[in-house]
């Protein structure tokens, strides 16, 4: 198993460049459970190893981030608010581990912080990703959600290459632990995916 996990790592860190960044901050935008706590510290960490530049990474990953969150609020503002919920609420959303509960959650942030939401939500767990979609059904302006999207997304992108940045400079510290603990939260993020789909279809059949 860990052969395994080491073998994934090594593939994803080769393939880590400004596209693969720019594309996994796009589908972290989206639905798709594709976290970026999991993209820009790892190739911060590579940048700091001179294989990528750092401002570059931050940029990409903001890009895709903007693009990703397009995707949602289009969706959401021309498909309306009953097909949204049907879908969040559809065995297919489950897949996405979406739901109503998830949807009305943002949708409520958004309703309660305005224009700022769609700023401030980029930085709360649970609500980064699910967004745009308020602010699509709201049919916002897009100038303004492309203003605060991308500034919301910059700083918390500059966050996360912050912390790669940082694991990097004391990896010699860290570096005997650094596999075992890059296993256990890959392990950790696999195990999540699996019990939040269990817990998703228990509750749509009770």
């Amino acid at each position: 198993m860990m052969e395994f996990f080491q073998s994934v790592l090594d593939w994803y860190m080769a393939n880590l460049n400004y596209f693969t960044v720019w594309l996994l901050m796009l589908i972290e935008s989206t639905f798709l459970p594709m976290p970026s706590e999991v993209v820009i510290p790892f190739a911060a960490y590579k940048a700091a190893q001179g294989d990528l530049n750092v401002f570059l990474v931050i940029l990409f990953g903001t890009i895709g981030a903007l693009c990703g969150s397009l995707i949602n609020y289009y969706l959401s503002y021309f498909l309306g608010r009953p097909i949204i919920y049907a879908f969040a609420d559809s065995k297919a959303g489950r897949l996405f581990l979406l739901s109503k509960e998830k949807v009305i959650k943002a949708e409520n942030y958004f309703l309660r912080n305005g224009k700022s939401s769609t700023f401030i939500g980029r930085l709360v767990p649970g609500i980064r990703h699910l967004i745009s979609i308020p602010a699509g059904l709201a049919k916002m302006n897009l100038r303004d959600f492309i203003l605060y999207t991308f500034i919301g997304a910059g700083i918390w992108n500059v966050i996360l290459a912050i912390i790669g940045y940082y694991v990097f400079e004391y990896s010699e510290k860290i570096f005997p632990y650094l596999d075992k603990i890059l296993y256990a939260l890959g392990a950790l993020f696999i195990i999540y995916l699996i019990v939040k789909t269990v817990r998703n279809s228990k509750k749509n059949k009770k």
